[in-house]
């Protein structure tokens, strides 16, 4: 289970996501980005964060580490703005608290091109998770202290939100991912990581969500059931046919560097939007 701390200060609302994280300070002396159960779509978008953050780190990407913090929606008393004190309202009690790392810069693919093997390595995991949400718009991706960091995976894992319409086996998009012109080297990161993909892997990343997140899931009788579902679908997935894998962008013949500047293209976009 995360370790369990407990908010001492709001400090300022992130006013980037629909969902209106804050950064607060604990009392284990730490400084968090606190995304609330309150907020938006509620705790699956928890579970989705501790779920593709675990299994991302034991996949040896970098993520922040997370923990489980209790708010008091007292400590927003002084914030003037009345959406946040309701969302603290809302969220009174264990939230998810992610790491605030001091500095960071944002990613920039064509400032800092990246290798094929990470690019490529990347591309997979997302496609695995369902991870809609690491666009060139978007990419949520910081660098910090010469190492690339992985945030905010609420978007992914969204079958969770209709389970009885979960597809494992349903393809990945990739057009949009800010690695797909870099990943050459599909078939590579399939072979390593499809092997580390394994029963006692994702139980213990599952594990790892507290029970009062998935209590109550319609259509499971308990925590442990809705766990289970999460394995299977992820096992399926990593293990089964690869209709969901996305093909390497060498097959388009495409160099993100030499597209700049024609319209749609990679290039264009970060043209147009210094």
């Amino acid at each position: 289970m995360l370790e369990k701390i407990k908010a001492t200060r709001y400090v300022t609302p992130l006013r980037e996501g629909g969902s209106l994280p804050g950064v607060m300070e604990a009392d284990d002396l730490g400084t968090y980005v606190v995304k609330f159960r309150g907020a938006g779509q509620g705790r699956r978008v928890l579970v989705a964060e501790i779920v593709s953050a675990g299994l991302a780190r034991r996949l040896g990407f970098r993520t922040p580490e997370l923990k489980v913090i209790d708010v008091d929606p007292r400590l927003g008393a002084r914030e003037p703005d009345e959406e946040i004190q309701d969302l603290l309202k809302a969220s009174e009690g264990n939230n998810l608290a992610v790491d605030f790392l001091p500095g960071a810069l944002g990613f920039e693919p064509l400032a800092w091109p990246p290798e094929p093997d990470f690019a490529s390595r990347l591309l997979w995991f997302d496609a695995l998770i369902h991870n809609v949400d690491r666009s060139w718009r978007n990419p949520n991706l910081l660098l910090w202290h010469g190492d690339t960091w992985l945030i905010d995976h609420g978007a992914a894992l969204w079958f969770h939100h209709n389970w009885p319409s979960a597809d494992p086996l349903r393809g990945f998009d990739a057009r949009d991912h800010v690695m797909a012109p870099f990943a050459t080297r599909m078939s590579e990161a399939d072979a390593e990581f499809s092997e580390k993909i394994t029963r006692d892997l994702l139980d213990g990343v599952v594990d790892e969500v507290p029970d009062e997140w998935l209590e109550d899931e319609p259509g499971f009788d308990g925590a442990q059931a809705v766990r289970q579902a999460y394995v299977e679908h992820l096992l399926t997935r990593a293990q089964g046919p690869r209709t969901w894998l996305p093909a390497p962008s060498a097959a388009s013949g495409q160099d993100p560097v030499a597209q700049q500047g024609k319209p749609g293209s990679v290039g264009a976009f970060w043209k147009d939007t210094r």
